[in-house]
């Protein structure tokens, strides 16, 4: 099957055209600046240089449009005729408890998803934009969403409940529940697939780690826990996302800053995190080359990270009863050797034991696949490139 993947955002609409019987990408891009000024659209092809279309794209209809048109280009195109675009598999962000599983998009699928639009506000009608854009471009083609949340409805209500007056879970839905679940099932199925386990049989800590960061535990092939709450601003420290912190410091900041809820909610997830800390830049890259340089604040940010992702391969080990195997993933997981080995010094009475020259060795190996684990320790540890993509597409194919 040929599945086009669409990852939908307020201005921009991401694809990849993916053949699901050998898992190659066909072609893929982006739709920049969507209903604004100066549009692009970059289409790329295996083994060709990406080509660049500056043309109007008033709404995401009209981008879902011109990416059909790239796909058929005489030039540049990759398939004759619409007829082979099998299916459409779409990333939603936030599925609330009404789904635990990917799903066929119908009416009553697209009710639910707007129902949850209060838990996601910035991304669920953006996700929406993406669907009903391609439900009038291609409306003879079957779609499926494929939610971030979906993965973590496995996880027991100890771990999910937070302690405040129940009815906030009950009248409004104020509970954990996790984000990046389809790189997480990605990087512990291909985790377990690699080790030549069960996955069904395995404990597996795997840590997404990039401008957005969470941790999971995934016991068994499901996920028992996760970082990220909510929403994506509970847990590790990000780029420029505060993380946990103390309750009370939001009205502490509201009084001392004069802030209000926009203020507030500004302040948190887009003036804190490493950013806040350091004062030099949300960029992982930046801040170790600051780091390196003598800057204290930019050593303190990747200490605060690398101590809190320990803190939570620790907890679950503990919640899981023992670890089998660490996935490191993500743009700063996959690419980071010096957060990698300090997010598991400390950890060897797991059996957790990094070789250093392998770990370092990693660097800048693009696509990098292999275990960073001393030969003959207790415990595996992964780098493992996500694809979150191909766990879309594959999801869209199974249910067809």
């Amino acid at each position: 099957m040929n599945i086009l993947v669409i990852n939908a955002g307020s201005s921009s609409l991401k694809y990849q055209l993916i053949n699901t019987e050998d898992e190659s990408v066909i072609a893929k891009g982006n739709a920049e600046r969507i209903g604004i000024d100066n549009p692009l659209l970059t289409h790329k092809r295996p083994g060709c240089d990406p080509v660049k279309i500056e043309v109007d794209m008033k709404d995401h209809t009209e981008a879902v449009q011109l990416v059909i048109k790239a796909l058929l280009d005489q030039d540049h195109g990759v398939i004759e005729s619409m007829k082979e675009i099998d299916a459409v598999g779409h990333r939603v962000v936030h599925g609330g408890e009404s789904f635990a599983s990917s799903v066929i998009i119908d009416d009553a699928v697209i009710e639910a998803i707007e129902a949850n639009t209060h838990l996601a506000p910035l991304h669920n009608p953006a996700n929406m934009m993406g669907i009903r854009a391609c439900q009038q471009v291609l409306p003879d083609v079957p779609m499926v969403a494929v939610f971030d949340t979906a993965f973590h409805q496995s996880m027991p209500p100890e771990a999910y409940i937070y302690a405040i007056p129940y009815e906030a879970y009950k009248d409004y839905g104020y509970r954990r529940y996790g984000f990046h679940g389809t790189s997480h099932k990605f990087v512990s199925m291909r985790a377990a697939k690699l080790l030549k386990k069960p996955y069904d049989q395995m404990k597996i800590v795997t840590c997404h780690l990039g401008n957005g960061s969470s941790v999971a535990a995934v016991k068994n092939g499901k996920s028992v826990d996760t970082s990220m709450g909510l929403t994506p601003l509970e847990g590790l420290p990000m780029g420029t996302r505060s993380g946990t912190i103390d309750p009370a410091i939001v009205y502490f900041l509201m009084e001392k800053e004069g802030l209000d809820i926009r203020g507030i909610e500004e302040y948190l997830n887009k003036k804190s995190g490493v950013l806040g800390i350091s004062g030099v830049s949300s960029d992982f890259r930046d801040l170790l080359d600051a780091s390196i340089a003598g800057n204290e604040r930019a050593t303190l940010a990747l200490n605060v990270v690398a101590y809190h992702v320990k803190s939570y391969i620790g907890a679950y080990a503990a919640a899981m009863g023992g670890v089998d195997c660490v996935v490191f993933t993500a743009g700063v997981g996959e690419n980071n050797p010096e957060l990698r080995a300090d997010a598991c010094k400390g950890l060897e009475f797991l059996g957790i034991e990094l070789d250093h020259a392998v770990n370092d060795d990693a660097y800048g190996r693009n696509g990098f696949e292999g275990s960073i684990s001393k030969e003959g320790a207790n415990v595996d540890v992964w780098v493992i490139p996500t694809n979150e993509e191909l766990m879309i597409a594959r999801e869209t194919a199974a249910l067809l």
